[in-house]
């Protein structure tokens, strides 16, 4: 499956963006979709993931919960992240990613997601 996220750019602290992440080439009902970012000089974090095949297991980082929320249309092979009352420390290139075989527990894990589209960057001024 090939992925694609889109929807960042420059908002002020408080404000909102919606990223998508679309997906082509593969049974996306069946993949769990995670959002994950990375900020300069910090290391790649979860951020939101949603599972598939109708399970719709969905976890949150602690810090976005309350503010994000993270939807998927099979329909349209499109998981979104709505991101409300953004903060300077959400400024990070965010990336989607996605896999058929995950377990629970390793969903909150970067290294356990076989495809990554390539990032959109949120900047969020204070």
């Amino acid at each position: 499956v090939q992925l694609q996220a889109s929807g960042g750019g420059l908002v002020q602290t408080g404000g909102s963006l919606r990223l998508s992440c679309v997906a082509s080439g593969g049974a996306f009902s069946r993949y769990t979709i995670g959002w994950f970012r990375q900020a300069p000089m910090k290391e790649r974090e979860f951020v939101a993931t949603i599972s598939g095949l109708g399970r719709s297991t969905i976890k949150y980082a602690d810090s976005v919960k309350g503010r994000f929320t993270i939807s998927r249309d099979n329909a349209k092979n499109t998981v979104s992240l709505q991101m409300n009352s953004l903060k300077p420390e959400d400024t990070a290139i965010y990336y989607c990613a996605g896999d058929r075989n995950l377990i629970v527990s390793s969903m909150t894990t970067p290294s356990a997601y076989d495809y990554w589209g390539k990032g959109t960057l949120v900047t969020v001024s204070s």
